[in-house]
């Protein structure tokens, strides 16, 4: 394992880094918890990129220089960066902890970057929704809920009416969500969704968001920001998305079935979420519902992150030249052109859930379901003996099924197939 090495001259490092003097240089900043490392450091070594490492922990990074940051600290983190010299061509976050980081750096280094003060908002689910707000986009009715006023809740909640949805506003990945069908399940929810806070170390004071529960087909877009022009990499169909009481993520499936006009709009509305938060440049990924209920398919955002894709999910795209998404990312920061489309033929992943607590002893069943025709992977995430909980609770998933067929259905249908062939041991 590559520990984090605070202070140490990296300049040597950098030149070992890439074999070629001419190379773009890229500080990759790299939370100590995430999927995503190993796929942007195999997407700068396809590019020829010498690459340095920003991290807050020590994690494996295949000999990689690094050097200690602290999302906790940009300003001094800011200073030991400057000071170990470079220069770098750009500066990527790896996943959301180290957003705000990455602008402040790419700032201090005179490098394009979106501000702070955009990243922080697409991170905050109460400042996103108030940007939407002023911005006329396209959202659920909404309430904040302060964190001193519990005897409020009922009521707020009660404005947006039943059923609702209430959510912790800095927990990504379906954690602390719940649909509420009535005041006495939102104060209920809220109730758990302060312990849920509470557990993975929030302040107390963070407030909570309740809005309307939007019935209806769901889908994620990704794509890529030049100067506020949104490039869309990829949208996933999120068929077997369930209805609550908790909104773990199931299937997604590319491309979209949608029809071409509602796509349009959907892709319209993304864009215009993302300016409305001040995001310019670089990955986002959004969630939009497309709500039927007033006899016209209308996309209505649900949330934004100022990053690609999240868990392994990036694995079922393939883009121009065998192009990865993370190889996207990468050349988007560095002022590259960049394939729009997908090449590959439709695709698919399935996010195994956590059924229920206890320290997790097995995954049967695992060669039944890479037999399945059309299953192209199945990685398991959490290892064997490690305690799990289930979403809302938890923020992380078993692992990920990946096929790829002819048709969307087919894939659907493989997926579905496989995961009933899995067999999860929990104690």
């Amino acid at each position: 394992m590559t520990t984090a090495r605070p202070g140490t001259g990296i300049a040597a490092d950098q030149r070992e880094s890439s074999a070629d003097p001419t190379a773009p240089r890229l500080l990759l900043l790299v939370p100590a918890r995430t999927y995503r490392a190993a796929a942007f450091l195999a997407a700068a070594a396809r590019m020829g990129a010498g690459i340095v490492i920003g991290s807050d922990g020590a994690i494996p990074l295949g000999g990689h220089p690094v050097v200690h940051v602290s999302p906790d600290d940009p300003a001094g983190t800011a200073d030991r960066i400057m000071a170990l010299g470079g220069p770098f061509d750009a500066v990527v976050a790896a996943d959301t902890p180290m957003l705000p980081l990455a602008a402040v750096l790419a700032g201090r280094m005179g490098l394009p970057h979106n501000s702070v003060e955009a990243v922080i908002a697409a991170a905050d689910k109460s400042l996103q929704r108030r940007r939407w707000a002023a911005g006329g986009v396209a959202q659920p009715r909404f309430r904040i809920v302060p964190a001193g006023v519990p005897e409020e809740f009922p009521r707020l909640a009660a404005e947006t009416g039943f059923p609702c949805v209430v959510k912790a506003a800095s927990l990504s990945a379906s954690q602390g969500v719940l649909r509420a069908d009535d005041p006495a399940a939102a104060v209920t929810a809220a109730h758990r969704i302060r312990r849920i806070l509470a557990a993975a170390g929030r302040p107390a004071h963070e407030p909570l968001l309740v809005e309307e529960y939007v019935p209806g087909p769901e889908l994620s877009i990704d794509g890529l920001l030049t100067d506020a022009d949104l490039a869309v990499t990829a949208v996933f169909d999120k068929p077997r998305t369930p209805d609550g009481p908790t909104f773990e993520e199931t299937m997604l499936i590319t491309p979209s079935r949608l029809p071409a006009p509602v796509l349009a709009a959907a892709v319209a509305t993304a864009g215009q979420a993302a300016r409305a938060l001040g995001l310019t440049r670089g990955p986002i990924h959004a969630e939009l519902r497309i709500d039927e209920r007033a006899g016209q398919a209308r996309p209505v955002m649900l949330e934004l992150a100022a990053r690609s894709i999240g868990g392994l999910c990036s694995r079922a795209l393939r883009f121009g030249g065998g192009m990865s998404l993370e190889e996207l990312v990468l050349a988007n920061a560095l002022g590259r052109p960049t394939p729009r489309q997908q090449t590959t033929r439709p695709a698919g992943v399935l996010m195994l859930p956590v059924p229920h607590h206890g320290v997790l002893r097995a995954l049967e069943g695992r060669d039944d379901a890479k037999a399945v025709p059309g299953i192209t992977g199945l990685t398991l995430t959490i290892p064997i003996g490690q305690r799990v909980q289930p979403l809302p609770d938890g923020d992380r998933y078993l692992g990920f099924l990946f096929a790829e067929g002819d048709t969307c259905e087919q894939i659907e249908e493989a997926l579905g197939a496989a995961h009933q062939q899995l067999r999860v041991v929990i104690q």
